[in-house]
């Protein structure tokens, strides 16, 4: 579950690939609070059309990572959801407790 920097500067972006599960949420957890930082910085921006598996741990990780960039002042976004995503976060009613846009695939006619 490799998180990549994509750019710095007036925003930082990074890109998830791979499982976000239990599996690897210890290790990203680390990962992702030090990508935060510590006291602000410029808005930061996670893609995570890259991500083909979530499961709650997951979950919790990407509400743990929200929580700590506005306790810290900094802004996150989740941009990009991937179908995995998605698919989890209709199932959680969580796409609004995220606040990110979340873009829904029409249904199959």
């Amino acid at each position: 579950m490799p998180l990549t920097a994509l750019a710095e500067g007036e925003s930082a972006q990074f890109r998830l690939d791979g499982e976000l599960t239990i599996f690897h949420a210890a290790e990203l957890k680390d990962v992702l609070l030090a990508a935060l930082g510590e006291g602000g910085g410029p808005p930061l921006t996670i893609d995570l059309s890259g991500v083909d598996e979530l499961d709650t741990a997951g979950v919790q990780l990407l509400l743990l990572a929200k929580r700590e960039a506005a306790r810290h002042g900094r802004a996150l976004a989740y941009s990009g959801h991937s179908p995995a995503v998605i698919s989890v976060l209709e199932l959680l009613d969580l796409a609004g407790t995220l606040g990110d846009p979340v873009l829904i695939p029409n249904a199959s006619r």
